[in-house]
């Protein structure tokens, strides 16, 4: 493709979201679906900050690899982001594993989720391949890293968080030099290196890649020949380019987009329960680490036709009200106390029962005089009358899953278990 004069870089690229992963960690969260599909934020899916990142960047052909439980993710892809116009040059392809180079080949690791599509990806005609992790909540404009990668020359360009040196044996971490060159990649290393002229920060990957698209493709085709290799990105190919190639590392706080109300660059990685709880629970705030009401940046989403939230009762203890909270449509706050929580869509808490620190997923039914408290409720679940939930470890420990911090996930399971028990 050649490029006119003035041409935003992202017109010539396109986003390929690795979107296949269960993420295990998130335990029953991840049972019928795969980690991006996980709801977040009272009415988007973890998957949607990716793709928002890549529309508002200006990219508009977008690729998505799916594979464990794919349903829920490709049914919201469907519902959600089926704008996207041919005749406008825009595409948004879903990818299955589905043994398109061998009958009992599925995606064997990220490069390899790439490789089994390079006639897909050859047919869209860009100059550029931004991949993309499908589960990480953030803000970018992958347009000011495009256009470091074409300035530097680079093989690929990496996107890199500073994080403290203590805390970097979490993450993949790269030594660069003075100018960003990335001089070694580690996986998980017990003795991080400093960055230049700060030694007690650390570059830790993001999991976000920018190539040429003519180079990825010669460099997957070699991969895949490749008997040794595990086929992943940050295992073998980026490893690979380091040592004979370019890589340059791209800092997340030159393109983190910010409202004006963040006070620093925000990301995480929500892939453990007690993750997934606080990065929700920080968007109750006062000033939340995360603007989701930046109107100049919005994450796009399955926007349902829902009413409006909706708050009955006006008695002494019998109030339906909310304070330091996220309400979203559909649900109805009858009677009821909730603070510092999160309910998503069509939640219905009932007369005398308290939630406090709760992230409620959508469809929640909480009965009369139940307490919830540092908690995750997963979809549908319906809160016996009474049921008290984040007050006592050793009780909450005996029917559901609880995290060392003390967050406590409950899903319909287990408390059909709890039921049982009770007669």
């Amino acid at each position: 493709m050649q490029p006119r004069p003035n041409q935003r870089l992202s017109s010539q690229a396109m986003a390929f979201v690795l979107a296949g992963g269960r993420g295990s960690r998130l335990k029953e969260l991840t049972n019928t679906r795969a980690k991006p599909a996980v709801y977040f934020g009272g009415k988007t899916r973890i998957i949607d900050f990716a793709l928002s990142n890549a529309l508002n960047s200006g990219i508009r052909k977008m690729a998505i690899a799916t594979q464990y439980k794919a349903h829920s993710l490709i049914r919201h892809m469907q519902r959600g982001w089926g704008f996207f116009r041919a005749e406008r040059n825009e595409y948004l392809d879903i990818l299955p594993a589905s043994q398109r180079v061998s009958e009992n080949k599925w995606y064997l690791g990220t490069a390899d989720a790439v490789t089994q599509n390079i006639d897909i990806v050859d047919s869209y005609g860009v100059k550029y391949i931004v991949v993309l992790a499908g589960d990480h909540i953030y803000k970018m404009d992958y347009e000011i890293m495009l256009q470091q990668h074409e300035d530097s020359g680079a093989d690929v360009t990496i996107g890199c968080l500073t994080v403290p040196r203590a805390e970097a044996s979490a993450f993949g971490v790269m030594d660069v030099d003075a100018s960003g060159r990335v001089l070694s990649f580690m996986e998980k290393p017990k003795n991080p290196p400093g960055m230049p002229g700060d030694p007690n920060s650390t570059l830790a990957s993001m999991g976000i890649y920018v190539f040429d698209w003519a180079f990825l493709r010669e460099l997957l085709i070699a991969d895949m020949e490749d008997t040794n290799s595990s086929h992943d990105f940050g295992a073998d190919l980026i490893p690979a380019i380091v040592k004979s190639g370019k890589a340059i590392a791209h800092q997340f706080a030159t393109s983190c987009v910010k409202s004006g109300l963040e006070a620093e660059p925000y990301w995480r990685d929500v892939g453990t329960i007690d993750a997934f709880w606080q990065a929700n629970i920080d968007l109750t705030d006062f000033v939340p680490k995360l603007d989701i009401y930046d109107n100049t940046w919005p994450i796009w989403t399955y926007a349902e036709i829902l009413p409006p939230a909706k708050f009955i009762h006006n008695e002494d203890g019998r109030r339906g009200m909310a304070v330091s909270s996220l309400v979203s449509g559909d649900c109805i706050v009858s009677g009821s106390e909730v603070s510092n929580s999160l309910l998503f869509t069509g939640v219905r808490t009932h007369s005398f029962s308290k939630l406090e620190y709760a992230v409620v997923l959508p469809q929640v039914v909480v009965n009369r005089k139940a307490e919830l408290k540092n908690c995750v409720i997963d979809r549908g679940v319906i809160i016996p009358e009474g049921l008290v939930v984040g007050q006592d470890p050793e009780e909450d420990a005996k029917w559901f899953r609880c995290t060392d911090s003390g967050i406590v996930l409950v899903t319909q399971d287990m408390i059909d278990d709890w039921s049982r028990a009770k007669l």
